[in-house]
């Protein structure tokens, strides 16, 4: 069989796939969480504050949280919206909450769901959710947990819930949420005391006990300034661990030790009008945060951009590059989520290509793994800001032929 770009995508996309699954074969028991993702929905979205329309969701306060669908409608859409631009975790739509905001400006929202079978006295469960900051925030935050109860909280108030959280991060409540543009899983376990029936998800402790963060919002992000810390929430699930099975919570990063960057470098690409297509196409580069595949503003622009010359000039063919660091190989080496990373983005830019009209035939992919870290490191670099230095080597690179 000819081993296609488009084959090579789905054989990229079917190794991340077996690998996740070995990862979660012990965990194959019944999510007790039944709209996970937000998908079943019992009335159209029509403005903010609807997270009631994603069929057994709530608000237990007087802030109503916000559900985020494909729509007409600006604010509510997906996956550009009025506090970002953020691609679905699973499926299409998602939840969205205030977690902080300095002195309650800004009322904390939640969301909660009843389960559909309560929780058993001494028994752990698995309790994973994803979060993504919206780019909006002037904030970032800890704290974002999730709570289980016997009976659901409801009140009309506009108040912040205080409570011990069930589930922190990595039982880690220290770490501020601060990534963009990608999903961050929340993920602990949870010893029952017995009878709860529903999981709430928000930040539970005050304001003297959450950290915080203020944002650097970037030129490219045209929405409003939101002053608050917004989450995007999806693919949220709660399982039930086999203790004679040894069964255990596999955490997407908690072998890491949770250690990994968030940090996307961004290099200033020098155009000048003395350049050839071929130079100016070469000369972007598209970069990603630690252990991710999934491109920020500024790499989908480049992509436009080389997209548009490619069109421009169709006697050119593309060389696509892709690198992981030396760190990601050290840690896919303890946990698989991380392992393939040049694959993994090399199949992420591909089909961005590929949907922004390339032909197949045009386009040859490269795996370079982390051989070649990027040149632009320097030994001062390392010794000045190690994470950044090993920001610019996660990337990917282009080479013009002919």
């Amino acid at each position: 069989m000819k081993f296609t770009t488009k084959n090579r995508i789905k054989a990229i996309s079917t190794m991340a796939f077996v690998a996740l699954s070995f990862c979660a074969s012990s965990q194959d028991s019944e999510n007790l969480v039944a709209n996970p993702s937000f998908e079943s929905t019992d009335k159209k979205v029509k403005r903010l504050g609807s997270i009631a329309n994603a069929t057994g969701w709530t608000s237990p306060t007087g802030v109503r949280a916000d559900l985020f669908v494909s729509s007409k409608l600006q604010d509510v859409n997906v996956p550009k919206n009025i506090y970002g631009s953020e691609d679905a975790k699973d499926g299409v739509n998602y939840a969205g909450i205030v977690a902080y905001s300095y002195g309650n400006k800004v009322p904390r929202s939640y969301i909660m769901s009843k389960m559909d079978a309560p929780m058993k006295k001494g028994m752990t469960y698995c309790v994973k959710f994803n979060i993504s900051l919206g780019e909006a925030s002037k904030y970032a935050s800890n704290n974002v947990g999730a709570l289980f109860l016997k009976k659901p909280k409801g009140t009309d108030a506009k108040l912040p819930v205080i409570d011990e959280p069930s589930v922190v991060h990595f039982n880690n409540d220290m770490k501020i949420m601060n990534a963009r543009y990608n999903w961050t899983e929340i993920c602990g376990t949870y010893v029952s005391r017995g009878g709860e029936k529903y999981i709430m998800l928000g930040n539970f402790m005050s304001d003297d006990d959450t950290k915080s963060e203020r944002m650097k919002k970037s030129k490219d992000v045209k929405v409003k300034e939101l002053v608050a810390a917004y989450y995007y929430i999806d693919d949220v699930s709660v399982q039930l661990l086999d203790s004679d099975k040894g069964e255990r919570c596999e955490c997407a990063a908690e072998e890491a030790g949770d250690s990994y960057s968030t940090t996307i470098y961004q290099k200033v690409f020098q155009m000048t009008e003395e350049m050839t297509p071929a130079e100016q196409i070469e000369e972007h580069q598209v970069f990603f945060a630690f252990g991710r595949d999934k491109m920020n503003s500024e790499g989908e622009a480049s992509l436009d951009f080389i997209i548009e010359k490619m069109k421009a000039n169709p006697a050119i063919k593309l060389q696509i590059n892709a690198h992981n660091n030396e760190m990601e190989d050290e840690v896919a080496m303890e946990n698989d989520y991380y392992a393939d990373m040049d694959g993994k983005r090399l199949g992420a830019v591909m089909k961005y290509l590929l949907a922004g009209g390339i032909e197949e035939g045009r386009l040859i992919p490269s795996q370079k793994g982390s051989a070649s870290p990027s040149p632009d490191v320097t030994p001062e670099d390392i010794e000045a800001d190690e994470d950044l230095a090993l920001a610019k080597s996660r990337r990917v690179t282009f080479k013009i032929r002919m």
